[in-house]
């Protein structure tokens, strides 16, 4: 399945949930944005308190849904425009090209 495909799914149902009520604004993006920052912060407490592989994908499933969700609302917005499909095989053929750690020291 494709990411964008993934993100108009996970967009309808987050909406049919209620996470979505009114008009997209950047205050609601920016909270939103937050939310995955702590789904982040609950992969790295799965590694750290050695929860097993299960619950650390489940917290990585979490961070994509959050953020294709996020992805979405900004396209029906018409805050974006373009295809997160196309920009990450844009953007992985560019770190192809990019020199080891990408020129930095760590």
């Amino acid at each position: 399945m494709s990411l964008d495909l993934l993100a108009r799914e996970t967009h309808t149902v987050a909406r049919s949930k209620g996470f979505w009520e009114g008009e997209v604004t950047y205050d609601k993006i920016g909270n939103k944005l937050a939310l995955v920052h702590s789904e982040v912060t609950e992969v790295l407490e799965a590694i750290r308190k050695s929860k097993g592989g299960d619950e650390v994908v489940e917290e990585m499933a979490d961070v994509i849904i959050r953020l294709v969700d996020i992805y979405q609302a900004m396209v029906n917005s018409g805050d974006i425009t373009k295809s997160l499909d196309i920009a990450i095989e844009r953007k992985m053929m560019k770190n192809k090209e990019r020199p080891a750690l990408h020129g930095n020291l760590f």
